[in-house]
């Protein structure tokens, strides 16, 4: 039995009449009435009852009907899907972030493609890194904008931003040009949670200064964690653009030139999408961010 076969059926059932039904289907009667012959001897059951006016669904054609139809929406929805999926300017493109970037460099990102491929559509995932990894991994997001760089993955670096201590407005600290992480050994640190590609930089970075800090708070958003030093809630290390949002005040790291890396992923070991690929392609073209 083919998909025609089924739009067939479904046919006969909108209708109840075999020659308005050939009509829609673009058929003769007796070539749609050979068909439903043909299709009720594969299934081994009558499905319609003929009279003079015309070929009504019994109980089991009503139940093959409902298969039908819904066999019929579904292999549609599949065609459709995999066109826009297909087609470089208005297919779909499905792309996973974190957190901390959703009102920074992704705004950026998709207002230099949608100036160039207005058409496209795109599918926005904002969660943290592991969840970013899994869905790359099952394949429910094509392209990824994370940090650092996932091993084996494609790998194009987009933005480039320099770490700094932030600490609440009144701080002991606030007035220094640079600071040393030894200098808040003592202070309630706030960060994000263990797991996290951003929380093995930072604790690098203090088993580098021979500090342990005093974490106080974990959150997995940087902009909260701003917010949180903000309120006088700790002192925090996070990318230097995200300094004074609610009053922080941004102080450089001595003895380090740490900087988190940020860019988009992909992977390697299976070919893009079209409308994939094209997206990547115009990221590539409009960067570094």
């Amino acid at each position: 039995m083919q998909i025609e076969d089924l739009r067939a059926l479904t046919a006969l059932g909108d209708h109840e009449h075999v020659t308005e039904a050939a009509a829609a289907l673009g058929t003769t009667q007796p070539t749609l009435s050979r068909l439903l012959s043909r299709v009720e001897a594969e299934l081994g059951a009558r499905l319609f009852e003929r009279d003079a006016k015309g070929v009504h669904p019994n109980p089991l054609g009503t139940l093959t009907l409902e298969a039908a139809r819904d066999i019929v929406d579904r292999h549609d929805r599949l065609r459709r899907d995999l066109a826009g999926r297909l087609d470089p300017d208005s297919g779909t493109v499905r792309l996973a972030f974190l957190d901390s970037m959703a009102t920074s460099l992704v705004p950026k990102i998709l207002h230099s493609v949608r100036v160039q491929a207005p058409h496209l559509r795109i599918e926005l995932h904002q969660e943290p890194n592991h969840e970013i990894l899994r869905d790359l991994a099952s394949g429910d997001a094509e392209l990824a904008l994370t940090t650092p760089s996932p091993g084996p993955y494609g790998w194009l670096a987009l933005q480039r931003q320099t770490l700094a201590l932030i600490v609440p407005p009144g701080h002991r600290l606030a007035r220094r040009r640079r600071a040393r992480l030894a200098d808040v050994a003592a202070d309630d640190f706030v960060t994000i949670p263990p797991g996290f590609g951003f929380r093995a930089q930072v604790d690098d970075l203090f088993a580098a200064a021979g500090v342990t800090p005093r974490i106080v708070l974990e959150i997995g958003d940087l902009a909260t964690i701003e917010g949180l030093v903000g309120a006088g809630l700790g002192v925090a290390v996070v990318p230097a653009h995200f300094a004074g949002a609610t009053g922080t005040i941004g102080i450089p790291l001595s003895g380090t030139d740490a900087e988190r890396v940020v860019g988009l992923t992909w992977r390697a070991d299976r070919t893009l999408t079209p409308a994939a690929e094209r997206f990547r392609a115009l990221v590539e073209q409009s960067g570094p961010y």
